[in-house]
């Protein structure tokens, strides 16, 4: 297959903006599903990263004591690693550098430690001493403008994941979740995708809840 082939089967992949904090094990969940859909149906996801800090920074008197602390200690240095390595290293690297974090993150159980994330630089090539950003806000105002172009598709009430997509009219469709685990694979990932995107595009359709049973599974 010629290089203009696969530039032009790559062009005509419906593109998924994914919006992620690498902290959160539930927008974990989603990608590794969008991954799945990744395979089964004609779609390219692109990773932008959010924050929960920046999220919650106005609200820290609403939350339990135990989820500012959460915030205040462990919520900036992930997502400031993920961003200076996009902004030193390019966009490309954002997709790679979640999937290391996250591994070691979540179904390693190592948490977001500065050595599980020098071990996730290191597992995609990427310097270990972009760690430092850990504890830089060099580049917070590209962390804040993500987390705006993604926040602002479906307000302030949601959290991660944030995925948004063409719809049949040119018009984003954008929305939070699905909160899912385990993550489907195969067809029930397929299933999942076109139900989800049914609904989401429905004119006026704002909402589908139920109460969680059982925290995140990680394969």
């Amino acid at each position: 297959m010629s290089e203009n082939t696969n530039a032009a089967s790559a062009a005509a992949k419906t593109p998924v903006d994914f919006w992620f904090d690498p902290l959160c094990p539930w927008a974990w969940m989603t990608s590794r599903w969008m991954l799945e859909v990744e395979k089964v149906r004609d779609v390219e996801v692109r990773w932008h990263v959010m924050s929960l800090a920046v999220l919650n920074e106005d609200k820290l008197d609403e939350l339990p004591e135990e989820y500012r602390e959460m915030l205040a200690t462990k919520a900036w240095g992930p997502v400031r690693v993920v961003i200076a390595a996009q902004q030193e290293h390019g966009q490309e690297v954002t997709g790679k550098l979640y999937t290391a974090l996250g591994t070691r993150f979540h179904n390693r159980g190592e948490g977001a430690t500065r050595e599980a994330v020098v071990g996730a630089l290191q597992d995609v090539g990427l310097p270990a001493g972009l760690a430092d950003h850990m504890d830089s806000d060099t580049y917070d105002a590209q962390l804040r403008a993500s987390h705006k172009e993604g926040i602002d598709k479906v307000g302030q009430d949601v959290g991660t994941p944030v995925i948004a997509v063409p719809g049949a009219d040119g018009e984003q469709i954008a929305f939070f979740g699905p909160v899912v685990t385990p993550a489907p694979k195969g067809e029930a990932a397929a299933r999942l995708w076109d139900g989800t995107l049914l609904v989401a595009s429905t004119p006026g359709f704002y909402e589908i809840k139920r109460t969680r049973t059982q925290g995140p599974i990680f394969d």
